[in-house]
């Protein structure tokens, strides 16, 4: 194979494992905001609390990343306080939309709905 054949080739690889890069970093950041939303809610003091300091972490965790979702899709992360008592456990998941623009750092049309769920126990000495 001639040059003229093996640069475009190259090229190419090295533009997709760019591309994968950005979204797996995304990803991570997603992964971070349901972890700090679901530990920030099991330390509320009812479920109403829980919910509330559950978007303000997913959105602070959000918006100092760089994957270039500024806030989470749908108004917010969802929180499923159903077991909100001493001992129980508090559920968010966080959906962000990302232009694959931004995420790759190339000029890829489309976007990608990144999901993440994540469980944290309420803490058993916490009072109501």
């Amino acid at each position: 194979m001639g040059p003229a054949l093996l640069v475009p080739l190259l090229l190419l690889l090295v533009l997709t494992a760019v591309a994968a890069g950005g979204l797996v970093s995304a990803r991570l950041e997603v992964d971070g905001a349901a972890r700090q939303a679901a530990r920030a809610a099991a330390t509320a003091r009812d479920p109403a609390g829980a919910a509330s300091a559950a978007r303000s972490a997913a959105e602070a965790a959000l918006a100092s990343g760089r994957s270039g979702c500024g806030g989470p899709a749908g108004g917010g992360p969802d929180v499923g306080v159903g077991l909100f008592r001493p001992g129980g456990a508090v559920t968010v998941t966080v959906t962000c939309r990302i232009r694959l623009a931004d995420a790759a750092m190339a000029h890829l049309p489309g976007e990608v709905a990144l999901t993440s769920a994540f469980t944290a126990p309420v803490h058993s000495w916490r009072s109501r």
